[in-house]
């Protein structure tokens, strides 16, 4: 434990800082006692998928935005959709398969991060989000017939939630890059660490 601990740096803590504020975000913007918010359709999960693959390093890209994903859906299960702690819902596969791939996206586009390739690997990572999760939807639900046009009406139905799904990426990514840019240009402490022992 004590060699993990010693393994975090101050970047590492920054980052970690910045995806905990975004998941708090997240979850008080969603609502409570089972009254879902309209803001909760904006979604920061892209941009904390592609500041996780973007940041992180090593094994960090991914445990550690999946692990903040997961901790704020446990508590958007308990305080927002079912009133209750629940560890995952249904179809949940899809939706972190989906993340991890975005967490791909970040890691292979924003390695050196520019406003354009922020811009592409958000309408990149809502085509993914697009794709998988309604092919979910599609395969294990009972809404659609599982057909061609069925999976094509499902794929149009998810259009207004993908466009806010890419609206939200755009605001907490713009915030999230935004900022930690600005702190990285102005402290050292925040670049790159080239040292193994560490995470980040």
């Amino acid at each position: 434990m004590s060699k993990f601990l010693n393994s975090i740096n101050t970047r590492t803590l920054v980052l970690l800082l910045f995806m905990a504020l975004v998941a708090a975000a997240r979850v008080l913007a969603s609502g409570t006692g089972g009254q879902i918010s309209s803001l909760s359709h904006y979604t920061p999960i892209g941009a904390m998928a592609l500041f996780g693959g973007a940041y992180f390093s090593k094994y960090t890209k991914y445990l550690f935005p999946l692990l903040t994903l997961w901790i704020s859906d446990l508590l958007l299960n308990r305080l927002v959709f079912y009133g209750e702690w629940r560890l995952f819902y249904e179809g949940f596969y899809w939706v972190y398969g989906a993340f991890a791939l975005m967490v791909l996206v970040g890691q292979k586009l924003l390695r050196h991060f520019s406003f354009s390739r922020f811009l592409l690997a958000a309408f990149t990572i809502v085509l993914i989000h697009w794709l998988v999760t309604d092919i979910g939807m599609w395969l294990g639900g009972s809404m659609y017939p599982k057909t061609a046009a069925g999976l094509w009406s499902c794929l149009v139905a998810a259009i207004p939630f993908e466009r806010n799904f890419l609206f939200g990426t755009l605001f907490y990514g713009v915030l999230m890059f935004g900022v930690f840019e600005w702190l990285k240009a102005r402290s050292p402490r925040l670049r790159m660490s080239y040292n193994r022992n560490e995470l980040c």
